[in-house]
């Protein structure tokens, strides 16, 4: 746990780190943990609000060789391909998974379920809200897989979602990661990302135990 959050607070670091000694795989390095967490159920924790908003900013600084553009571009690349992973992963071992037997270490269910009320809630647009949520923009594919929607139209929304998402948090991180004020306080801006973030996770869990407690107490009268 102290290595996560000594990670999340010293990012830019890191990727100065990793641009000196990798050089232009860094786009590779970084689309792959983007991959990660949409393309993979068992990696629901990685810092992708966190990394793009210090991509962002370290793209400002004017390290040679890299440029926001093309790292938008990998990087909604990289999401895209893996909500399609996701995608199709849910659509094959989906149904195993909700089956009242089937138990596993490394899929939690819970978190399943509730993605998938998610999307009863909100349809078709739960694609591009779950993308501002972690845990649940990692769920949200494997879901919609599961028959919560078709490709075409999952991807439709997976294209849209990827852009917005990649393209906001880079943007803010390039615009405003160097503003005196923030950089200076970077790893405290880094936890307010994540916990603006989690915030949607908060006020569901809030939200669903008053509904809960409303239900209760209609049934008790």
């Amino acid at each position: 746990m102290t290595t996560i959050l000594n990670f999340f607070q010293h990012i830019p670091e890191f990727l100065q780190l990793w641009a000196t000694n990798y050089g232009m795989g860094l786009y590779f390095i970084l689309a792959a943990i983007l991959f990660a967490e949409t393309g993979l159920v068992v990696t629901p924790l990685l810092p992708g609000d966190s990394l793009l908003f210090a991509t962002g900013a370290f793209i400002s600084m004017g390290f040679p060789g890299f440029d926001l553009l093309t790292m938008a571009a990998l990087m909604i690349t990289a999401v895209f391909c893996g909500d399609m992973v996701n995608y199709h992963v849910g659509k094959w071992v989906g149904p195993k998974v909700f089956n009242d037997s089937y138990n596993s270490r490394w899929l939690n269910k819970k978190n399943l379920n509730k993605t998938h009320a998610f999307y009863q809630r909100h349809g078709g647009k739960t694609v591009i809200l779950a993308r501002f949520v972690p845990i649940v923009r990692t769920y949200a594919p494997f879901v919609a897989g599961l028959g919560a929607m078709t490709f075409k139209r999952f991807a439709v929304f997976s294209i849209c979602g990827a852009i917005l998402w990649v393209g906001s948090f880079l943007s803010l991180g390039y615009f405003f990661g160097n503003v005196p004020g923030v950089k200076s306080n970077f790893h405290y801006v880094i936890m307010a990302v994540l916990v603006i973030s989690v915030l949607p996770i908060v006020f569901e869990v809030i939200r669903s135990r008053v509904f809960l407690r409303k239900e209760n107490s209609k049934s008790d009268s």
